[in-house]
């Protein structure tokens, strides 16, 4: 498949000629009711459906209002998040008729369009391009409706779309599935996560049993109970903690380089995302003081309170590489601590706990500084204990990196795929019956 996006072969249309009815969600936040109607925004898009279970609740008064002016969601229509995080698509495939905000256009597709594949159109290059072109504001990113209203879409027969539709669904449950998987595991992780930091493993390289079955192998600590022989530490007694580069500086010096360097982005629980590196410009006798060792311990001094605190090892994927100043580097003192202990250990309850605590007592609410980040406790086994905590966390983690490759493969063919077919590059029919021929060897 082609890595670059060529003209379509299929005639085009604007959006506008493909549906009944285009139009968005209410401009007025009904109060939020502890029973009644559901009500969806933006972030109760997810992957192929909406999210129930996050949606508000309104009142049968507000949602009757909602319903009179056009602004509820029903089977069959295609959803367009367009305010904030632009692009998500949802076909919405569920009978509840719900209601929805401003921040999603409801398109209603005519009859001469299959509506699963104006989902996938949507979801192309093609359209991204477009609708990248088009959206305006810089705090807020957001498309208006005249705009959607005029966005190109490949318009193949509509047998053509029916297949297009097929094969490319055939990848998004493959993608679903895949991603319902890592979410196991994740919540898997997180339990034993909270067994090995909190009970240890015992000299038989066995979890000891909990505090309630064994009492006398635990102490109180201002942490709560934790095995006899552990000590809390603060951070910073072992380890040395400094910001990194600040961005936007001019420097007017012909010696200056210009070195990749990690930001908040790229620091996620436990490992680094490195699809996408920025770079910055330091003066050559700042990079001993910026640059990354292997070993070191990136964590994220803000951003959401999902973001705040991650922390992740440093291996030397890329050199010389730099961190900027809303990423600590934390340079653990191995004979007390060690790296993938503390990254672990920061993505622990216990670790969120602190850090979203800690960030209340700033002005802002989702920040830590270096003194707060020095004074985070940690409660320390050995380091030899640790070792063995960090090996079987390893293990676990080893499983979860691959379904994560798999995941990544699986929405990089969906790109590939789509541009192929939404182009006319690829004959649908030929590959439609290559993918039965495949199932049916499967079955087999």
């Amino acid at each position: 498949m082609s890595e670059q996006t060529t003209p379509s072969q299929f005639p085009s249309a604007p959006l506008r000629k493909l549906a009944s009815r285009i139009t968005d969600g209410s401009h007025f936040s009904p109060t939020p009711q502890e029973h009644g109607y559901l009500i969806a925004n933006v972030k109760d898009m997810k992957s192929g459906y909406i999210d129930f279970s996050s949606c508000t609740r309104i009142s049968t008064a507000a949602y009757r209002e909602l319903n009179a002016t056009g602004c509820t969601i029903r089977n069959g229509n295609v959803l367009l998040s367009k305010d904030g995080t632009v692009g998500r698509v949802v076909v919405y495939k569920q009978n509840e008729e719900i209601g929805a905000l401003s921040s999603i256009c409801l398109i209603v597709p005519t009859e001469e369009v299959d509506s699963a594949y104006l989902g996938h159109a949507l979801q192309s290059q093609v359209c991204v391009r477009q609708f990248e072109n088009f959206m305006s504001g810089s705090a807020l990113r957001r498309l208006v409706l005249r705009d959607i209203r005029a966005i190109e879409i490949p318009v193949p027969s509509v047998q053509q779309q029916a297949a297009i539709a097929q094969i490319l669904d055939t990848l998004d449950t493959a993608i679903r599935e895949t991603e319902s998987l890592i979410d196991k595991l994740k919540a898997i992780k997180q339990g034993l996560l909270h067994d090995l930091l909190t009970r240890g493993i015992d000299a038989n390289g066995q979890l000891r049993p909990p505090q309630s079955e064994a009492p006398q192998l635990y102490k109180e600590s201002k942490l709560g109970w934790i095995p006899r022989k552990w000590e809390v530490v603060p951070l910073g007694y072992c380890a040395d903690i400094v910001s990194g580069v600040t961005l936007g500086r001019i420097l007017n010096s012909p010696v200056a380089i210009e070195l990749p360097y990690l930001r908040v982005a790229n620091v996620q629980d436990g490992y680094l995302a490195l699809g996408e590196i920025k770079t910055v410009s330091i003066l050559p006798s700042e990079l001993n003081r910026f640059a990354l060792k292997v070993g070191d311990v990136l964590m994220n001094e803000g951003g959401d309170f999902d973001k705040l605190g991650r922390g992740a090892v440093w291996e030397g994927q890329i050199e010389p590489c730099l961190h900027q100043n809303h990423v600590f580097r934390v340079r653990c003192d191995d004979s007390k601590l060690l790296p993938a202990f503390l990254a672990a250990y920061s993505s622990s309850v216990r670790g969120k706990a602190y850090f979203v605590q800690a960030s209340k007592q700033t002005t802002n609410l989702a920040s830590i500084n270096s003194t707060q980040l020095k004074a985070f406790g940690i409660s320390c086994p050995s380091v030899a204990e640790q070792l063995l905590i960090t090996h079987r966390l390893s293990t676990f983690d080893k499983k979860m990196a691959v379904e994560q490759e798999a995941l990544e493969k699986l929405r990089q063919q969906k790109i590939g795929l789509m541009d192929d077919l939404l182009t006319g590059r690829v004959g649908v029919t030929p590959l439609l019956e290559s993918m039965q021929q495949a199932a049916a060897q499967t079955e087999a």
